[in-house]
């Protein structure tokens, strides 16, 4: 009897470890921006999102924030919410690289990698379009031309 309970209390805590170790859903994840205001991307269901995985070391997210910035207002204004999201770098570092070039595109930090691991991102760049469900329906390393297209699908 006793090592049955052994062995109840032993399965218990591996399920416990089990569920705590697991990465936390896509559509929970809450990232701070430059400000230190938390965004929650499940917040955004309803509307199509697109997160940009990029660093200020990468010479091809430098090119592609430039060009998401000049169209992030009319994706603000065709419904999509767009943010950049910043991988692993410090704060300091982030906000210098966004002042120096002007930017006025919504800055969020993943400074564990935590979204990252959870959008299955390999490397910078990497576009990440939602739909309206928070489904990823688009993961690429340029800038989707055809993202209006695929958020009708």
């Amino acid at each position: 009897m006793l090592n049955l309970k052994r062995g109840a209390v032993f399965l218990s805590a591996i399920l416990i470890f089990l569920i705590l170790a697991a990465p936390a859903a896509a559509e929970n994840i809450i990232l701070n921006d430059l400000s230190a205001k938390a965004v929650d991307i499940s917040g955004y269901k309803g509307r199509p999102v697109l997160l940009f995985f990029w660093t200020t070391w990468c010479p091809y997210c430098r090119t592609e924030i430039k060009m998401l910035d000049r169209m992030a207002p009319q994706m603000q204004k065709d419904g999509i919410e767009a943010f950049a999201v910043n991988v692993g770098e410090p704060v300091n570092k982030v906000l210098k690289f966004v002042g120096n070039n002007m930017l006025t595109l919504r800055v969020l930090l993943d400074r564990d990698g935590i979204a990252s691991d959870n959008y299955d991102v390999i490397g910078v760049p990497t576009y990440i379009i939602l739909d309206k469900t928070g489904k990823v329906v688009s993961r690429e390393n340029t800038f989707p031309n055809d993202y209006k297209k695929l958020l009708k699908e």
